[in-house]
C-alpha cells in the first residue's frame, strides 16, 4: 500500500530554489524528497536539524550576476592569477568553511 502524502505549498525565492534544485539534482534527489527528508529531521530531532547563525557574509549566487559583472570578477581574477596574488584552493575551501560555518 502506498504511503498517503498532502500537499505544501511554500514560497521561496526563485534564486534559492533554483540553486537548491541544482543541488539535488546532483544527489538525484527530486525537490519534494529533500523537503520530505528535512521534515523527518525535524520531527526526529524535535529541532531544526542545523545550526542557525547569522552571518555577515552573503553568498553570491553566480548565476544572478550580469555579463559585466561576471567579465570583472573572472578579469580581476586573471590579474591575480598574473600577478601571482592568487590563494591555494585548500585555502580558499577553508576560508569558505570558517566564513560560511560549512
Amino acid at each position: 500500500m502506498a504511503a498517503k502524502t498532502t500537499n505544501v505549498y511554500i514560497r521561496v525565492e526563485p534564486e534559492v530554489k533554483i540553486a537548491a534544485e541544482k543541488v539535488f539534482n546532483q544527489l538525484g534527489i527530486p525537490f519534494s524528497t529533500a523537503v520530505n527528508l528535512f521534515l523527518k529531521q525535524v520531527v526526529m530531532k524535535q529541532c531544526i536539524p542545523f545550526e542557525l547563525t547569522v552571518s555577515s557574509h552573503h553568498p553570491v549566487f553566480f548565476d544572478n550576476l550580469t555579463e559585466g559583472e561576471k567579465d570583472a570578477i573572472i578579469a580581476e581574477g586573471y590579474q591575480e592569477y598574473r600577478k601571482k596574488q592568487g590563494k591555494v584552493v585548500a585555502d580558499v575551501f577553508a576560508d569558505l568553511e570558517k566564513d560560511y560555518k560549512l
